[in-house]
This record gives C-alpha cells, structure tokens and sequence, in this order.
C-alpha cells in the first residue's frame, strides 16, 4: 500500500516499519528524513511535482511510501484488556477516514480492546487513517469481517452486550455500561443499518440541545467511550 506525508514518515522509521521504497518531489527539502531514509537503504525515486501530484491525490506533503498492507487482526484476537468489563467498538459502515483515524486515536487512549469494521462498503485502512491516527494505528487491534450481523452474533454468545447509537434512544447516561460492551457506530450519512440495529441490545442518544441534530461520528464515539469508561468506574 501507498501511505504519504512528512508525520507518517518519521512515525514509520521511528517505529522501524518495514518501508519498500519512497517517492520525493524532486524539490523535497527535508534533508533530515532523506538522510535517515538513506541511513536504513530505502530506494528513493525522484518525481516532479506534476507527476507526484498525479499519484497521490492527497495532501502528501512531497513524500510517497510503499509498505506492506495494513495487517487485520482476527475476531478471537480482541482480547479484553480488563476480564470483567470487556469493550469493543463496531462501525458500522464508516467511511470517512479522518473519523476513523480519530476513532482509532480515541480508542487506543481509552484502551478500548478492538475495533470491528465491515469488508464492504467501508473505509480501509489508508494514508489518511494513517496520519490522522497519530501512531495508535499499531496499539489497536483492528478486525474487518465479512458480516457484521453474523459477527454480532458470535460476540453475544461470548457474553458481550450491543450498544448501538441513534438519535431515537435511552439518553446514554442512563444505561449500565459495567458488562462486556460492544458500542455501535453508524455510517456518517445513514447511521446505523437496519439489521444492525436490530441486533442491538440497547440504543443510546446523545441528547442534542442545538439546532444541529447529530455529531460528527467521531465526536459522538469518543462522547460514548468515556461515559462507559465513567460509568465502569
């Protein structure tokens, strides 16, 4: 896979990820990276920046990394940090990747054990995760499987509650969080789909006082995260 930007860069040397090669804007003046990318005998090719431009459709700051693919952790993988009050989090068709990114940061500061994503329809693990992430990537387990509802199933015969989010609900606070929890994250556009949702145990709504009706999906897990965290205390 194809990651960019000074940030992820530093993070992956720092971290000694495995790097194949590196793509620079034939102007890139951050003579340090270069240097340390030359000291650990990464390859490095030269673009122009229209030619960068056209191979990286983001913002990449004038470097381009191939790395091996993202590495999916398996369902039985998740194992619960704490044995009594296990916690999952479970988008449901996620797709913008800064909320995800931001998702998994939120996630690895909670020591949240796992995070489930879909196969289909869903935003993969990319360079914009990557950056926005911060370095949690690799603290997280992160799992996709190909049905979410089979998955939900299998995860209640384990013991684990469904938590799933929507405006039309138990106002979160309410709700007994100090059981094994899966937390349910909808897509940004439809929420939550219907079999998911159906799935659920429990559905908790933010309540909203503004004129807005919903909250950045996000804002609205780290919200839901640390009233579990809260109310487990």
């Amino acid at each position: 896979m194809y990651v960019y930007g000074k940030n992820v860069a530093k993070e992956l040397i720092k971290k000694n990820k495995k790097i194949y090669k590196v793509i620079i804007y034939e102007n890139f003046s951050d003579e340090n990276l270069i240097s340390n990318l030359q000291k650990l005998n990464i390859p490095i090719q030269t673009m122009t920046k229209k030619q960068i431009d056209e191979f990286a459709k983001g913002n990449h700051q004038g470097i381009i990394l191939s790395i091996p693919d993202f590495k999916f952790a398996d369902l039985d993988d998740l194992k619960p940090k704490n044995d009594e009050f296990p916690f999952i989090v479970i988008l449901d068709h996620l797709e913008d990747p800064h909320n995800f990114g931001a998702i998994i940061r939120t996630c690895e500061a909670a020591g949240v054990d796992g995070i489930i994503i879909p196969k289909d329809r869903s935003v993969d693990i990319n360079s914009t995760v990557m950056k926005t992430s911060v370095g949690a990537l690799d603290n997280v387990p992160i799992c996709m499987v190909t049905n979410l509802n089979n998955t939900i199933k299998e995860l209640k015969k384990q013991g684990y509650w469904i938590v799933g989010t929507d405006m039309d609900g138990t106002d979160y606070t309410e709700i007994d969080y100090k059981c094994p929890i899966c937390l349910v994250i909808g897509s940004e556009g439809n929420g939550m789909s219907r079999l998911v949702k159906e799935s659920c145990d429990f559905i908790a709504s933010i309540p909203m006082k503004g004129e807005i009706n919903s909250l950045n999906a996000s804002v609205a897990t780290g919200i839901m995260i640390y009233e579990v965290l809260e109310k487990r205390k």
